[in-house]
């Protein structure tokens, strides 16, 4: 008597399980087919966690490689914050500014006193998680992230009104730590 009643119970839940699901959530699609990107609005006030989470990704990057950790630049993020709204004036992702500067140029003028080691751009309306993984994946940005002379990062991006971001990470060389303390 016991065994028809939990095949009974066991039937019923089996049929529940098989339930048709709720009205799915349409994602929009492209002409291509593929999902539109979604806007992701950085506000003013979350910029100190967002250079802090491009530091942290590129700093993870870096310790997973056997290398030390970038420390933040003022001058260097001052130099990428310039050119990411500079290549968002010039609508278009490069190294050079509309002034015809040179990254190094622009970490000089922003006051950076050690050694310019490499930039990172980046057009996107893609997160500064995934724009990081992004860079680690490709072969021309990979070894500026990996580069073992970098001890220094400047972060900067500027948004337009679409919501598209322009990402700059400067990466330099400042003046060894031990250096200066044993006056060298």
């Amino acid at each position: 008597m016991f065994r028809p009643f939990a095949l009974i119970a066991i039937s019923v839940l089996a049929l529940s399980a098989c339930e048709a699901p709720g009205p799915a959530t349409q994602v929009p699609l492209g002409s291509d087919g593929r999902p539109l990107p979604v806007v992701v609005r950085i506000n003013p006030s979350d910029a100190p966690r967002v250079r802090q989470r491009v530091q942290d990704g590129i700093n993870t990057m870096r310790a997973q490689n056997g290398l030390g950790p970038l420390q933040a630049n003022a001058a260097l993020t001052s130099a990428a914050a310039t050119h990411a709204q500079d290549m968002s004036f010039q609508s278009r992702p490069w190294h050079w500014g509309s002034d015809g500067s040179s990254p190094m140029q622009r970490a000089q003028r922003a006051g950076y006193r050690g050694t310019f080691v490499g930039e990172l751009i980046s057009e996107t309306f893609e997160t500064e998680v995934e724009t990081v993984n992004a860079w680690m994946i490709e072969p021309e940005t990979r070894p500026v992230i990996l580069d073992r002379r970098a001890n220094e990062i400047g972060v900067g991006w500027h948004q337009d009104d679409n919501g598209k971001l322009w990402w700059t990470v400067v990466l330099g060389a400042g003046a060894d730590p031990m250096m200066q303390i044993a006056g060298r």
